[in-house]
């Protein structure tokens, strides 16, 4: 989760979305949490303000501890912890404007019935790990997986999002994507500024042929792509729907434009 600086003080990205999604995942594993999603999110709220941040990128976990020493976890106390920390952009401060470049990863993202994608695990991202750690012994500042039927995916970290012919493509769930938050959010954005959103599988070879292509995230943002696999996009520099998404995006994060969607919680004691 995200907490921007606004002029009333640091204020929460999409909170209440992030919290359900907690639980939504905790319930894929069975996993009973000793909170309800209010107590989360005022503890959310009070870790920032104890920690005196303006802005900064929030972590909740929820683990199961030591009972057992079994693939079991049965019976095993769950535990909360929240993480805050000062994070600026993911990629590179520079990557928000100029791009990014990346390459398409030999590892692939989980086969259906294999993993839970659609769910934010912290096991599974030791296949991210995989992606990121090759994408930049190539040369690479992130990897982009392709899913089990060798379509398009996501990055080891983000969505993706193509556009090509005036349309904006995302891969949709079956392509083993993480369903974003701030995924949605752009969808929602892109849908109100009267663009043809669409969710489709996505071959590899329109990476190579897309107008613009760019990563969201809740820590990418949204980033441009300048290439792939060497490959230039576009102009090879951020295109115009990327900065149109990426200035109303961030406008309303940053409490600069009016928060039409109710996506703001401002971080108030009590």
């Amino acid at each position: 989760i995200r907490a921007y600086d606004t002029a009333a003080g640091p204020a929460l990205f999409c909170l209440g979305r992030h919290v359900q999604r907690l639980f939504h995942s905790a319930r894929v594993l069975r996993m009973e949490l000793p909170y309800t999603p209010a107590e989360i999110e005022v503890a959310i709220v009070d870790t920032i303000l104890a920690n005196g941040h303006q802005a900064c990128y929030v972590r909740p976990v929820a683990f199961r501890g030591a009972r057992a020493l079994s693939v079991n976890p049965n019976g095993c106390p769950v535990n909360v912890a929240i993480i805050t920390m000062e994070w600026g952009s993911y990629l590179g401060a520079e990557a928000l404007e100029q791009g990014v470049d990346v390459g398409v990863s030999s590892w692939r993202r989980m086969a259906p019935n294999t993993f839970a994608p659609a769910v934010k695990i912290g096991g599974q991202y030791i296949n991210s790990q995989f992606i990121a750690m090759e994408a930049l012994r190539h040369g690479y500042a992130e990897g982009i997986a392709l899913d089990a039927a060798g379509f398009v995916s996501e990055g080891s970290g983000e969505n993706i999002f193509i556009v090509t012919g005036g349309r904006i493509v995302t891969p949709p769930a079956v392509s083993s994507i993480l369903q974003g938050i701030t995924r949605g959010c752009i969808m929602q954005l892109a849908a109100d500024m009267g663009y043809d959103v669409r969710e489709e599988q996505v071959p590899r070879e329109l990476l190579y042929m897309a107008d613009e292509l760019f990563f969201s995230g809740t820590a990418a943002e949204i980033t441009p792509i300048r290439s792939v696999d060497g490959v230039v996009v576009g102009s090879g520099c951020r295109g115009p729907v990327t900065e149109r998404l990426q200035t109303e995006f961030l406008g309303i994060a940053a409490g600069r434009l009016p928060d039409r969607h109710g996506w703001l919680t401002p971080c108030v004691a009590g």
